[in-house]
């Protein structure tokens, strides 16, 4: 998954917080000395939930919290008179017959809902992190910072609901070959990890080409890929090329990679 160029081109629960798909909250630091990247709850739609929870049992205090958990997305028991739930974030923004029916589920444990809940699991299971804990992030630059462009990004286009990662790749220390192909951008859904190619990292790449394949990274995290009729994976449906055109700079990166393949391809 991700973006390869070649010449010539072609256009086109522990201590663990965690993000949701929210403008504020997807302004996190950059520092990354714990054991796995932080993440972010929307504390407010985090009470929300506990509270419509409350609501659907009377007399019965509930207590929700919120996790990145790999495999169990919803777990509930009762605990000195307390109802403790606990449920994955993908269910903090889902949609309102979502929560009703993980409601449902929770209070009265209704079939019908758990068959729902179940579907919504599997058509977010792109947000399930399995990132390895080995994975260092460096998204600071000598030239660029892709953090920040990430989070200018965020805001911008997609409301701050991008929950992923970015770093820039490993540099490549063999030049015995001469490459035939590139590929600038790559994003991975097991981790929600957007990797960049530190080729990208040279003072004589503007940034907003640099902005052009986070972007394109971006919408692979928020537009998981399809299947066509036939069966075959489709990376690039028309709905994400349509997308991408969105990009303010769409027109003007493609022609700057035009002009500039080559070096990128000698870098």
């Amino acid at each position: 998954m991700g973006r390869a160029k070649s010449l010539p081109p072609t256009a086109g629960l522990s201590a663990t917080a965690i993000r949701i798909p929210d403008a504020v909250s997807a302004r996190f630091s950059h520092e990354y000395a714990a054991p796995s990247p932080q993440l972010f709850v929307h504390e407010g739609a985090r009470q929300s939930l506990e509270r419509r929870l409350t609501a659907a049992s009377p007399g019965t205090p509930v207590s929700v919290s919120v996790t990145d958990n790999t495999h169990a997305m919803i777990t509930h028991r009762y605990e000195g008179g307390v109802l403790r739930v606990r449920v994955h974030h993908m269910f903090l923004d889902a949609p309102a017959n979502v929560q009703e029916a993980l409601i449902r589920y929770v209070i009265r444990g209704d079939r019908e809902a758990s068959v729902l809940i179940s579907r919504y699991i599997e058509t977010n299971g792109h947000r399930v992190a399995r990132r390895s804990r080995h994975i260092k992030l460096n998204p600071r630059g000598q030239h660029h910072d892709l953090l920040d462009i990430f989070q200018q990004l965020n805001d911008r286009y997609f409301d701050g609901a991008v929950d992923a990662c970015v770093t820039w790749g490993k540099r490549s220390h063999s030049k015995l070959t001469k490459r035939k192909s590139i590929k600038l951008g790559s994003y991975s859904a097991p981790e929600r990890l957007i990797r960049v190619n530190p080729a990208l990292d040279r003072s004589w790449v503007p940034r907003y080409f640099v902005a052009y394949i986070l972007y394109h990274e971006m919408l692979h995290h928020m537009m998981p890929s399809t299947r066509s009729e036939n069966g075959r994976s489709m990376l690039h449906p028309p709905e994400f090329l349509e997308a991408e055109r969105d990009y303010r700079y769409y027109e003007r990166s493609l022609a700057w990679e035009r002009g500039h393949i080559g070096r990128l391809l000698r870098s």
